[in-house]
């Protein structure tokens, strides 16, 4: 190399490999922004419904009762179903994933929109099933190291993650789960 390239990282550092992580690991959350307003709210629920009504996981002002949903499923990803109006990442109009209209399922920095309100999703890389292996390296075209199948996360599985036996539940700091007014924690 020329001597403008520095570089101190060791020859052996951190390898990326598959995003097979115990059941709800990764702290998944959602930073949630109005106006000046932001808070961040962990998904430690396998059901957490947006909206307006009281008895919602997260309650928001000027939104919908229902406005959306994001359930944990049987795979370890969380999939938004928007019931009322508002913005997502995927178009609603392509034949989804998921069965239902306005479906997606989360990775880190998907965004969507609840009224005044923008969510948007994250979960730490070791633990969000999108990229396996880091990423693509050379582009969406090049050859990538086959993922193994992902572990069994049936009820055993989620159990011991749940209860501590396995991997911790998913933690984030910036708000009380169980607390919820008209601000959104703010």
């Amino acid at each position: 190399m020329d001597d403008r390239y520095i570089d101190d990282r060791p020859d052996h550092g951190y390898t990326p490999t598959t995003t097979h992580a115990e059941w709800g690991a990764g702290s998944p959350h959602l930073r949630i922004t109005r106006d000046d307003e932001r808070t961040e709210f962990p998904l430690d629920a396998d059901l957490v419904r947006i909206g307006s009504s009281a008895g919602n996981e997260l309650v928001l002002s000027d939104t919908d009762p229902v406005h959306a949903t994001i359930t944990h499923d049987d795979r370890d990803e969380y999939v938004l179903e928007l019931h009322g109006e508002g913005e997502m990442n995927s178009n609603p109009d392509a034949a989804a994933t998921h069965p239902g209209g306005r479906t997606e399922t989360l990775r880190t920095g998907s965004r969507f929109t609840a009224g005044p309100w923008t969510l948007v999703f994250g979960r730490e890389e070791f633990a969000d099933h999108g990229r396996p292996y880091g990423g693509r390296l050379g582009g969406e075209y090049s050859d990538q190291p086959v993922q193994p199948p992902r572990p069994d996360y049936g009820d055993d599985a989620r159990a011991a993650a749940e209860s501590g036996t396995g991997s911790p539940a998913p933690t984030a700091t910036g708000t009380d789960a169980g607390h919820s007014d008209s601000t959104a924690d703010a």
